[in-house]
Order: C-alpha cells, then sequence, then structure tokens
C-alpha cells in the first residue's frame, strides 16, 4: 500500500526520488489543503475507498489508516 501511495505522491509532485514513508506528513511534502484534497481523490480512485477529509488526516500513516477500515 505504501508503494502505491509513494507512486501517487511521485506523479503528483512530478518527483521521481521523493522519499515517503508512513510517519511524512503533508507539511514535509509541502502540500497545501488544495493539494492534500486533490492527492486524497487520486488515492481514492486507485484504492476504490471514500475518505473524509478531517483535519485529523496529516501523514501518509493516516491514509492508510482510514484505507486499511475501509
Amino acid at each position: 500500500m505504501l508503494e502505491k501511495i509513494t507512486k501517487i505522491l511521485r506523479e503528483y509532485k512530478g518527483d521521481d526520488d521523493l522519499v515517503v514513508t508512513e510517519d511524512t506528513t503533508f507539511a514535509e511534502l509541502k502540500l497545501d489543503s488544495l493539494d492534500t484534497v486533490e492527492l486524497v481523490m487520486n488515492i481514492e480512485e486507485e484504492f476504490n475507498v471514500e475518505i473524509k477529509m478531517s483535519e485529523d488526516i496529516k501523514s501518509v500513516g493516516d491514509i492508510m489508516r482510514i484505507i486499511e477500515n475501509a
């Protein structure tokens, strides 16, 4: 799952060398709220899940937990 999310992030950021871990935050990736919404939409499509946006979603690990519980 982390590999798929990393691929999505790399494509979105246009950076094939982007290093992503579960602890990577969206702030560290320099993603603003609009970027985060677009990214979540891409992740929803890839994993066929619905993710409700929340201020609690701050890291890649947060997204992974939501997908696992969907």
